[in-house]
């Protein structure tokens, strides 16, 4: 008889909740608002309501349920089960979710950093199956990363590793305002909207850019400008993958991982994205072997927040 697991992604604005097996092989899933902005208590019943009904719409036998997975952004604790105080999600402060959840449907429930938990996926089922020290790296609005050491997640003593994303690669760029407060973070100045900024900062969109406002234009925006043939696309996506690249160079150096595996949506770019991140990093990192790490695309695409907060019931 199979078994299923329950995989919970919390984010700022949308609960995306499914049910896998041990393979993780979607069965079904539910996509429900978070309303963060109606507050904590308005969001918690989002999150009973999606298991709810994912679990209903599944016609699975709950007892056939091993447990419930939920990934959710941080800052939080995993060994204790407390969301901590994630910017995007209102009055979500010291939250014992895990506990909250435990006691509403009587299963076995684990919480885990969102980026951590779809790192975790890509070993199980995605582009890093059989590697056992693993880079996990996502791109998007933000960056942030796992780090897997030995098939595990590293945690660190309070919980709160691999927020690579804030890391300083340019400390004196006035551009590079975080919204952590520092100056310079990967994440201030090569995440998607940043490249964006940065990019209208200096050019005026083109004839390849849809007709819409400036404050619209998006990284998929600028990326198909630059397949299309706009030079200036092409040297601020240029830019942006040399950022990364010194970043991951520096990553290396540290932790020395068998493969970098790249998701989020910035990962979809094609073309010189990905060839000058392999060029950069050995430029930038110590480590002899660097220039042979491979660095891959992701595997497990659109619902991966899904099968990574199943895969840390694993």
């Amino acid at each position: 008889m199979k078994k299923y697991i329950v995989g919970v992604d919390v984010g700022g604005t949308k609960i995306a909740t499914g049910i896998t097996d041990r393979k993780g092989v979607l069965k079904n899933k539910v996509i429900l608002p978070t309303l963060a902005k109606e507050g904590v208590k308005v969001s918690i019943q989002q999150v009973y309501s999606s298991i709810e009904t994912v679990i209903r719409e599944s016609k699975i036998n709950k007892k056939d349920i091993l447990g419930i997975g939920i990934g959710a952004p941080g800052p939080l604790d995993p060994a204790r089960g407390i969301v901590i105080n994630p910017p995007n999600l209102n009055g979500w402060k010291n939250v014992p979710l895990v506990d909250m959840v435990k006691k509403k449907f009587k299963k076995p429930v684990k919480l885990e950093n969102d980026a951590n938990a779809a790192g975790m996926a890509e070993v199980l089922w995605g582009a890093a199956v059989g590697y056992k020290h693993v880079l996990y790296v996502t791109i998007s609005t933000g960056v942030g990363n796992a780090i897997i050491i030995d098939g595990k997640i590293y945690h660190g003593k309070n919980g709160m590793a691999g927020e690579g994303g804030h890391i300083t690669i340019n400390h004196d760029d006035a551009d590079g305002k975080c919204i952590c407060g520092n100056v310079g973070c990967v994440e201030a100045l090569a995440s998607g909207p940043s490249t964006v900024r940065r990019f209208l900062k200096k050019n005026v969109p083109g004839k390849h850019f849809p007709k819409k406002p400036k404050s619209a234009i998006t990284m998929i925006d600028l990326e198909y400008a630059a397949r299309a043939g706009d030079k200036a696309a092409q040297k601020i996506i240029s830019e942006q993958s040399k950022l990364i690249g010194i970043w991951l160079g520096g990553m290396i150096s540290i932790l020395d991982p068998e493969i970098i595996v790249i998701g989020g949506g910035v990962s979809n770019m094609k073309g010189i994205f990905f060839k000058n991140i392999r060029e950069t990093i050995p430029k930038h990192s110590i480590n002899l072997y660097a220039k042979k790490t491979k660095v891959v695309r992701a595997k497990l695409r659109g619902d991966v927040g899904i099968l990574g907060a199943a895969s840390i019931m694993m």
